[in-house]
């Protein structure tokens, strides 16, 4: 009986992440995930997500700019990418993100400020050209995330 309680409480679990993601705009993000390790991508989904990102206590607005300082903090080569769009998809201006990138870069120099700078700058161009695909009736594939 326990456990099927527990399969219940996971699956739970996964369609509170897949709500959060959905709010993001986010709900086809770690596809890579799914593909290589459907378990991999459910526990992903559930607890970042469902677990995490669905606590109360801040709103989903609040912990994505607590995410985006942190990741530009850390400087990441990928991740940054979606969280730009997902800031953006929750109404976070782009006067916002850049001065989100300007606190964080004073506390943790320069190169990091650049590293956002540019990788902001991609998903700003990639926009435009995801744009024109649109409205040109063509597909477009992001190369960023």
């Amino acid at each position: 009986m326990k456990k099927a309680k527990s399969r219940r409480d996971y699956n739970a679990r996964f369609e509170r992440g897949m709500k959060v993601l959905k709010k993001m705009g986010r709900e086809n993000l770690m596809l890579n995930q799914k593909a290589l390790s459907p378990e991999m991508y459910e526990m992903s989904v559930g607890h970042l997500f469902g677990d995490v990102w669905g606590r109360p206590g801040l709103s989903l607005r609040e912990r994505q700019l607590v995410t985006l300082a942190a990741n530009i903090a850390m400087a990441r080569p990928s991740g940054n990418h979606s969280h730009y769009l997902s800031s953006m998809h929750l109404g976070i201006t782009k006067k916002e993100i850049i001065e989100v990138m300007i606190q964080v870069g004073h506390y943790t120099g320069w190169p990091t400020l650049s590293n956002s700078v540019r990788q902001f700058t991609e998903i700003l161009e990639e926009q435009k050209r995801m744009e024109k695909a649109k409205k040109a009736g063509r597909p477009f594939q992001s190369k960023l995330l």
